[in-house]
């Protein structure tokens, strides 16, 4: 955690963190001061804040931006929890706008595209209880009944998390504990229900709650435990490692597009290696991409070069450069594409075949899967110093960074004026002949 001359403080909860219950006893927070500086705050974060707060609402910065906060690290997000409901955000500020029906989100939109994100503090869905919301208002499709929700306690995943609740019960259905922590900006105070400080402190990444349960209700949190052990470079709970081995195959009943998000999150994160070694040792890449595991197994021709390629893209990230999801599953599975297409006698219907293996899984887009395609058959023109016919077409960029990557991988260095555009050749006027040359050629014709 961030070293600073600011001192640890652990004191009292806060009035504002216990919200009394009438249901049960509110849990006593661990409450810490002097960790975060508030300067590093977004100021945006900050006003929307200060808005909600002066309006009588609770509002706390919370999850990922409070952890790397304590980290010492640049936060990628500022997100916001509240006892707010959405549309009374939404009232609150002409730039915002809710979305989502599985969890009803607010989003505040400020210039540069930048979003701070505001969500009402929620509870378990299986321990609901009516709510009083405007639904009509913001287009809620039906809740669930208690019967739909608790029907079958195999099956744990949640399907809707539109539950209102308080902090403290917002703080335990999240994943894991590091990202359980809220920080009260105008009491400068952690709140920690969860034990994220002292998991932050000696490093390990730990569910809240039974890690079997977690991951049934989410299967995806598995690939978020990987995310978070390879990124931030922290130890998985032995508890934790072990349900991820168990459970890996729940990982078939996600979406597959949130597979496919959460694959590329683990790409360009900065921790590309680490993360795909990861999911290699947990066993969760034979569920999401057999084809890839498989590839690394059996020791296939190239197959040593995938950890070449990660950790390219890990040096380009730390170069301040990030190359476009296409050239990062391209380059994920560059191996198996390889050894499927080269040699076939229908190279572009050898290609389709092995994507359209993989799509019930990830999901990979139409025109993610074509442009894989050309980038991938221009390398072998780039290899014998032929590129330059493809210069000016619209692949040819990402053409290149898969190619850089590959050299990367291999010692080789990459040459110089790579991108470089086409010369632009003088543009030639041709003036109509004079009456007299062309006199002087019609003489010329008839002799």
């Amino acid at each position: 955690m961030e070293s600073s001359s600011r001192h640890l403080e652990h004191t009292e909860p806060s009035p504002l963190a216990l919200t009394p219950s009438a249901e049960a006893p509110v849990p006593t927070p661990d409450i810490y001061r002097g960790l975060i500086v508030a300067e590093r705050i977004d100021p945006d974060a900050v006003k929307v804040l200060k808005r909600l707060t002066r309006h009588g609402h609770t509002a706390y910065l919370v999850g990922g931006g409070v952890r790397d906060l304590l980290l010492g690290r640049a936060p990628k997000d500022f997100d916001i929890a509240t006892s707010a409901r959405p549309g009374e955000v939404r009232r609150l500020f002409r730039n915002c706008r809710v979305i989502g029906r599985r969890f009803r989100l607010a989003h505040i939109l400020f210039a540069g595209g930048k979003i701070i994100e505001v969500a009402t503090f929620r509870r378990d869905p299986r321990d609901a209880r009516e709510e009083v919301e405007e639904e009509t208002e913001l287009d809620v499709e039906s809740r669930p009944s208690a019967h739909a929700l608790r029907s079958d306690d195999a099956d744990l995943l949640i399907r809707q998390d539109n539950t209102f609740g308080d902090p403290h019960e917002d703080a335990i259905r999240r994943d894991f504990t590091i990202n359980g922590l809220f920080y009260d900006l105008d009491r400068d105070e952690v709140i920690d229900y969860v034990g994220g400080v002292s998991d932050l402190r000696t490093g390990v990444v730990r569910t809240i709650g039974e890690p079997d349960v977690r991951f049934r209700e989410d299967p995806v949190r598995i690939l978020r435990a990987i995310k978070f052990g390879a990124r931030l470079d922290l130890g998985i709970a032995p508890d934790v490692y072990d349900a991820m081995v168990d459970l890996r195959e729940e990982l078939s009943r996600c979406a597959p597009p949130r597979v496919l998000e959460e694959v590329l999150r683990l790409l360009r994160g900065g921790a590309a290696q680490r993360s795909i070694g990861l999911m290699w040792d947990v066993g969760v890449l034979g569920v999401v991409l057999p084809e890839l595991a498989a590839h690394i197994e059996d020791q296939a021709r190239g197959a040593d070069l995938l950890w070449g390629r990660l950790s390219a893209i890990d040096e380009l990230k730390s170069e301040g450069r990030m190359v476009s999801d296409t050239v990062l599953m391209a380059a994920l599975l560059y191996g198996p594409i390889e050894e499927v297409v080269v040699g076939a006698q229908d190279p572009q219907g050898a290609f389709e075949e092995f994507l359209q293996e993989i799509n019930p899984r990830l999901s990979v887009p139409r025109r993610m899967r074509d442009r894989i395609r050309m980038i991938f058959a221009a390398q072998r023109r780039l290899d014998r110093k032929h590129g330059a016919g493809l210069r000016g077409r619209e692949f040819y960029a990402d053409a290149c960074d898969l190619y850089e990557l590959r050299l990367r991988a291999e010692g080789k260095p990459v040459p110089t004026g790579l991108r470089d555009e086409p010369p632009v050749k003088p543009r030639v006027l041709h003036h109509p002949p004079s009456s007299e040359a062309a006199a002087l050629r019609r003489r010329r014709l008839r002799r």
